[in-house]
């Protein structure tokens, strides 16, 4: 224990005196300016600038408002709906599940939903499922969302 806290307070104090080492480095030394290059810049003249005075005054220019015009798309009422109303509905508790692509991700209820409709003949594992499996998944699912008891309304 005691060998083990001497190792970390022997590298802390070894990362200390690295860094104050390292800040010495870092900081730039004060260079003396040469003396050809001082007289050089005190030779040259400033340009001269002259003041610009506006032609407006500030109080009379008014910035005018950018109008924020957004497109209307008409659409249909039963486009409208279906847009809105996508998913499966649990006839018991209410709830809308909207993600069900996946027959692995897809939630126990529907699952059983598919079952008591008789459109699967099981509920099956993951271990169970392959490409004919999963395209008679997709089609009871296809036939579940017709089905008005699971419509979300």
């Amino acid at each position: 224990m005691f060998e083990g806290l001497f190792t970390l307070i022997i590298i802390f104090v070894a990362y200390v005196v690295y860094q104050a080492v390292n800040e010495d480095k870092k900081t730039p030394k004060a260079e003396v300016p040469k003396a050809k290059e001082t007289i050089q810049n005190a030779i040259v003249p400033q340009p001269v600038t002259e003041s610009v005075k506006p032609t407006k005054k500030p109080s009379t220019i008014k910035p005018t408002p950018l109008k924020k015009s957004i497109p209307k798309v008409a659409v249909s009422k039963e486009a409208d709906k279906s847009i809105a109303k996508k998913g499966l509905l649990n006839p018991i508790t209410g709830e809308v599940a909207t993600t069900y692509n996946n027959y692995r991700f897809t939630k126990r209820w529907i699952k059983e939903a598919l079952v008591t409709e008789g459109l699967l003949e099981k509920v099956y594992k993951n271990n169970e499922l392959n490409a004919d499996t999963e395209a008679d998944i997709k089609a009871a699912l296809a036939k579940l969302e017709v089905i008005d008891k699971y419509k979300p309304s």
